[in-house]
């Protein structure tokens, strides 16, 4: 699996600081991919820029309780993706995801536009029989096909519904949907608009392994702007950390974070959000040796 990696990795910044071994219990890596965003591109330099503002981040987690020094995580710096190459790239996430799982290791996946956790979901989805997913973003992404084409940020919901063996999806924060994705969202547990209140009277009822995609266009474009479809109406960014450490409760077993775009991002104010939301997951979601 070491063809997959990046040869250089991010040396000196916090989400490296507790270990250089590529056996931790906990992994997290970059999917630079954003070859089917519908609107504004660039979430392949998503990963990246979450890296650099987090040389802001302490360690230590006032909400969490915890520090990134008392977990053992290694970065694995971004996949190298053969830009262009749709079918190829999902290959080398999937392999990369697949190959993490089989060595008793917990992944959390830096976007790239949200196609990247179609990879994921299968992986996670044959690893773990029953796997709940737990959706947050703006958009429904229930479609069946975005302009013809069935492998998109807009479908991948929607993929995962007809395609794997899940158990149940939970969708939060949705403020965006066609007719026919309102109509299939009949399939999910959905929650439009908000995120914490839903989730406090369905969590007693998720139970075995949780997987969280979060797609940071569920934050609200006034705390972050930097994604490449902005949808006005989203929750704060106090909402969503206050959700997740309610689902940290769970049995939470992958994370992804997707569509921060950098060339939108007014100050970084996006991408400082997001790597602070990576190192609260690290902290809630992270597997102790």
């Amino acid at each position: 699996m070491s063809h997959a990696w990046t040869k250089e990795f991010w040396r000196g910044l916090p989400f490296i600081a507790s270990s250089n071994d590529p056996a931790s219990p906990n992994v997290l890596l970059g999917a630079p991919m954003d070859f089917s965003a519908s609107f504004r591109p660039g979430s392949r330099f998503g990963p990246e820029s979450i890296r650099q503002v987090s040389y802001n981040l302490e360690e230590y987690s006032l909400f969490v309780g915890k520090s990134l020094e008392d977990l053992s995580f290694y970065d694995a710096g971004d996949l190298q993706l053969p830009f262009g190459n749709v079918s190829r790239s999902l290959h080398l996430i999937e392999e990369a995801i697949r190959g993490c799982l089989e060595r008793g290791q917990r992944t959390f996946t830096i976007g790239g536009d949200h196609l990247i956790s179609w990879p994921c979901l299968k992986a996670y989805s044959q690893h773990f029989p029953q796997l709940t997913v737990v959706h947050i973003d703006a958009h429904a992404d229930l479609r069946d096909d975005y302009m013809g084409e069935e492998r998109s940020h807009a479908t991948v919901i929607g993929n995962a519904l007809r395609e794997l063996p899940l158990k149940d999806v939970y969708q939060f924060a949705i403020r965006s949907a066609t007719q026919r994705e309102h109509d299939t969202a009949k399939r999910t547990r959905f929650f439009p608009f908000t995120f914490v209140e839903p989730l406090r009277t369905v969590l007693g009822e998720i139970s075995g392994p949780v997987y969280i995609t979060l797609d940071i266009d569920a934050v609200d474009p006034a705390y972050a702007p930097g994604v490449g479809t902005p949808e006005s109406g989203g929750i704060t960014p106090h909402d969503l950390f206050e959700g997740l450490k309610l689902l940290s409760a769970k049995n939470v077993v992958g994370f992804d974070l997707v569509e921060v775009a950098p060339a939108y991002d007014n100050a970084g104010i996006t991408s400082a959000l997001a790597a602070k939301l990576v190192r609260e997951s690290l902290l809630m979601f992270g597997r102790q040796p």
